[in-house]
Formats: C-alpha cells, sequence, structure tokens
C-alpha cells in the first residue's frame, strides 16, 4: 500500500513561510490587536472623574495614588499606559489619576 502525503514537505513549508510572512500585517489590521487610543482629560467622560495625565497635578490625588497604583488600571507592570475599567475601549497614562481611584488589592 503505498501511500501518497496530502501535503509534501516542500508545500507545507511554502505555507508556512507565506503565512509568517502576512501574520504581522493581518495582526495589525484585526481590531482586538490595534492599540486603543488614549483618553484626553477633556473628554467628557474624563472631565466627569476629575482625570488628569499627571497625578501630582490633581486635586485630591493623595501622595503615591495614579493609575499605576489604582485596583481599576489593567496596564502591565512597568508600562507608560494601558486600559482603565472606567473608560472602555480608551487607555490612561499610568501616571494619570481620577477620582475613582482605589487601591489595589
Amino acid at each position: 500500500m503505498n501511500r501518497t502525503p496530502l501535503l509534501s514537505r516542500r508545500a507545507l513549508l511554502k505555507r508556512v513561510a507565506v503565512g509568517a510572512s502576512l501574520a504581522p500585517v493581518v495582526g495589525s489590521l484585526h481590531p482586538a490587536f490595534a492599540e486603543a487610543p488614549l483618553i484626553s482629560a477633556s473628554a467628557p467622560e474624563a472631565q466627569a472623574l476629575k482625570y488628569v495625565e499627571d497625578a501630582r497635578t490633581a486635586q485630591g490625588a493623595t501622595p503615591g495614588s495614579s493609575c499605576a497604583t489604582c485596583g481599576l488600571y489593567q496596564g502591565a507592570n512597568g508600562s507608560v499606559q494601558g486600559p482603565c475599567q472606567l473608560f472602555p475601549g480608551k487607555e490612561v497614562k499610568s501616571s494619570g489619576w481620577c477620582s475613582s481611584w482605589i487601591a489595589q488589592m
């Protein structure tokens, strides 16, 4: 019984090479991989929560409180900006602050 392979090794390697070269292009076009825009401090939802991009300039911020130390911040440790649960589809500066700041648990 002589089985012929469904796909030759050469054809498989060509497909893998083409797929690998197209992966970054397809990934950048897909909305799930796109970086969310940074929220503006002048946006209505940001103003409602008194969001500022620098916690040192915020009235009511206690020392050490910033988006990076907030329980609602979802950015990676050490990141410059990241997503926040309060602003879906937008990112905040890790050095920012808003009136909804809560300590991380």
